[in-house]
């Protein structure tokens, strides 16, 4: 399928299903999660069209397609994510999560190396719930799966900031120090977390 095709497909799939879906997906998920506590922020939301293009035209090692179908390959057409406020809410946050909803895979994202810092955070591929789109939607359109992730309220924020200092299209490619700069403040947003972790455990068990 070429790009223009594929842009039409999805410009279709994202105006007539991801769109409703996410709304539906995020009262569900607000819904469910409404006991736990020191929810900062659930939200969903579809792919963009840039973004989806964007992926659907990486390639592998090999040099070749990563996605031979991109509708139907790509899971996180629909991504959702849960903000919690400590690290142990992460943990509350995804036994809620396993409750409730079926998942396919499940990944704690780290550095490759315990000397690195950067991205922090948990992901889920989960199967889209039947029922949460009109049955008048042709099935057909309706993706299998969906993405959340789950994050405390500094890994959240480092990511957003990182994503929008490391990835803008106009942009020069980052130095060496900038990239040390990024690495040093997730290495604080890291122990931040855990910082508040530990003083949220010790005053709830005095």
């Amino acid at each position: 399928m070429n790009s223009s095709q594929l842009e039409v497909d999805y410009r279709r799939r994202l105006d007539a299903v991801l769109g409703p879906l996410a709304d539906a997906l995020q009262n569900q998920l607000t819904d469910y999660l409404r006991d736990v506590p020191r929810i900062d922020r659930v939200v969903a939301r579809p792919k963009s069209v840039d973004r989806f293009l964007a992926k659907a035209a990486a390639l592998n090692e090999e040099g070749k397609p990563k996605y031979v179908e991109p509708l139907n390959q790509i899971q996180d057409q629909v991504g959702a994510r849960v903000i919690g406020l400590y690290l142990s809410d992460v943990d509350s946050v995804s036994k809620t999560i396993e409750k409730y909803y079926h998942p396919i895979e499940t990944r704690d994202v780290v550095p490759d190396s315990q000397w690195k810092f950067g991205y922090f955070g948990k992901h889920f591929i989960l199967l889209v719930p039947k029922g949460l789109v009109s049955t008048e939607i042709d099935k057909e359109l309706v993706p299998r799966f969906f993405e959340l992730q789950i994050k405390t309220l500094f890994q959240h924020a480092w990511s957003e900031a990182n994503h929008d200092l490391g990835y803008k299209p106009a942009s020069a490619p980052l130095g060496r120090d900038d990239e040390r700069a990024l690495a040093f403040t997730s290495a604080q947003a890291w122990g931040a977390d855990r910082m508040f972790d530990d003083l949220h455990r010790s005053l709830v068990h005095q």
